[in-house]
């Protein structure tokens, strides 16, 4: 077993974890629905925060999920061809 076997592994690993956390810590599409029945007392700034927070999680999603591709694809192919 090589050592880009080893580093390529832990990095899969570190970003399977890292894309479980992100996804958990994001609100359901649904969780404003209930809030906007039951007449949710929320002020303008704590929507507009939740926004910025669930877009800030929804671009590490994308972001940690492209890099986690990238290096499947790559040790995949490194795998592969030697």
């Amino acid at each position: 077993m090589g050592w880009y076997e080893i580093v390529l592994g832990v990095a899969l690993i570190i970003l399977s974890i890292a894309i479980i956390v992100i996804v958990l810590l994001q609100q359901g599409r649904q969780a404003g629905l209930s809030g906007a029945i039951a007449g949710g007392a929320e002020s303008f700034l704590g929507k507009t925060k939740g926004r910025k927070m669930e877009a800030k999680l929804e671009r590490a999603t994308k972001a940690i999920a492209i890099v986690f591709f990238v290096i499947t694809l790559a040790a995949s192919l490194l795998f592969f061809f030697l």
